[in-house]
């Protein structure tokens, strides 16, 4: 394992490249002293180190709330660090090996949003610092990390959100609870979308590695291969990384399935393919008999449409329509959607619930037990699609019944130095 290494500003500017051009930013400066009302003084709030520094962290950071503050970052490529920081024009701490990070800076917690294949350990070795997690969606690349997680949180006593944030936005809080206590009669079926899944690897030509970007690093539990752009930055369709889109949008509305049908703490216990495939059309059941089918070439790409006895409902993000359209009479107002829809619609409210939960030691909105059931889901029906035969799968233990073929797609083999640790 290579030793950590942290940089200074100077050091990072110098080996950064394009991106030396930030230098001279401003320091970070608390709210209150830029004249913004209500804000959280320093010892109030909670400090924030940021694990990966892509897209999406990017906007996660411009959603961090008053109650949060970032004070580092970390990222195995110097590059991604010297652009970020730049763009937010400011002057954090940047570590190429966050465990530098956990061991310096004196944080409160983490957000951890590296690609899929590379958020379990990071997560965990955060909680074994003390420290509090939010995690990106999906959550994890494999069943059994998810379990290695909960477990850790649990015996650690970790506040843990993941970045499933319909779970704080109230219209979709409404619409689950409302199909949960039976407004739409029985649930006859329900529709989710044919999320497309994951490519197989393929040998790609080696391309030069970018000055500053630590491969090995970035490659993780996976399969050291050589450096294509391809891999590095079209990652989400690879199997080695992640799960295609039945793992990314599929990760919200299997989500929002689960949640619905009061399945959040359990999952499906058959599963069979409607049509053949990597990509193809797969149904389950659950123990009540209730039927879901991933069958939609369109749709609520968020959310799925629960028929019922009494009325068809469409969940999506943030909006539901029903047939007949006048059923539900008692939803909240449009003004309470308004708040997801401006600046604050990416995360702000979900990242609020988890500095709140931090301060109260509750349970979070999409606690990691929710997450990790919701994208279980997700990799079933993509290990279903792999097998191309029914599946029988027992939620409580975790396992498929008599198969050891399955089973044996529910982990895989880590690189040494990348192993899952004890807790």
């Amino acid at each position: 394992m290579s030793r950590p290494i942290c940089i200074s500003r100077r050091t990072f500017v110098q080996r950064a490249g394009a991106a030396s051009a930030a230098i001279a930013l401003p320091m970070y400066l608390p709210a209150r002293v830029l004249g913004r009302e209500g804000a959280a003084p320093p010892s109030e709030q909670v400090r924030i180190g940021f694990i990966g520094t892509g897209g999406r962290a990017r906007q996660l950071m411009d959603q961090v709330p008053d109650g949060g503050r970032i004070v580092a970052i970390a990222d195995c490529y110097l590059q991604r660090m010297a652009e970020t920081l730049q763009q937010k024009q400011q002057t954090w701490p940047a570590y190429r090996d966050y465990r530098s990070m956990l061991d310096k800076e004196q944080l409160d917690a983490v957000v951890v949003a590296t690609p899929d294949h590379g958020r379990t350990l990071p997560c965990i070795r955060a909680m074994q610092a003390g420290l509090d997690v939010y995690a990106e969606k999906p959550l994890t690349a494999y069943i059994r990390e998810g379990r290695a997680l909960v477990t850790a949180a649990r015996k650690l006593g970790r506040v843990f959100q993941v970045g499933s944030q319909q779970r704080t936005m109230e219209i979709n809080e409404f619409c689950c609870r409302f199909v949960r206590e039976g407004g739409l009669g029985t649930i006859k079926k329900v529709q989710g979308v044919c999320y497309t899944g994951p490519r197989s690897m393929e040998t790609l030509p080696e391309e030069p590695t970018p000055e500053g970007d630590d491969w090995n690093a970035w490659c993780g539990p996976a399969p050291l291969r050589p450096f294509n752009a391809q891999l590095q930055f079209g990652w989400m369709q690879w199997r080695d990384y992640s799960g295609g889109e039945m793992t990314n949008w599929g990760a919200h509305g299997v989500d929002q399935i689960q949640w619905a049908l009061g399945k959040s703490h359990s999952g499906p216990t058959e599963l069979w393919p409607e049509t053949p495939g990597p990509h193809g059309k797969v149904s389950m059941k659950y123990d009540d008999g209730t039927l879901v089918s991933f069958e939609l070439e369109g749709g609520p790409m968020g959310g799925a449409i629960f028929i019922g006895s009494q009325c068809k409902m469409e969940i999506n993000r943030n909006k539901f329509t029903t047939n007949p359209p006048d059923f539900v009479k008692d939803a909240p107002p449009p003004a309470v959607q308004g708040k997801w829809e401006g600046d604050g619609w990416i995360a702000r409210p979900h990242i609020q619930n988890w500095l709140d939960c931090i301060k109260t030691r509750e349970l979070p909105n999409a606690d990691v037990e929710i997450g990790h059931r919701s994208i279980s889901v997700c990799h079933l029906v993509n290990i279903t699609r792999e097998l191309g035969r029914r599946l029988t799968w027992d939620p409580e233990n975790e396992r498929f019944v008599g198969d050891d073929q399955a089973n044996g797609l529910l982990d895989r083999p880590r690189r040494a130095g990348y192993e899952l640790p004890e807790v």
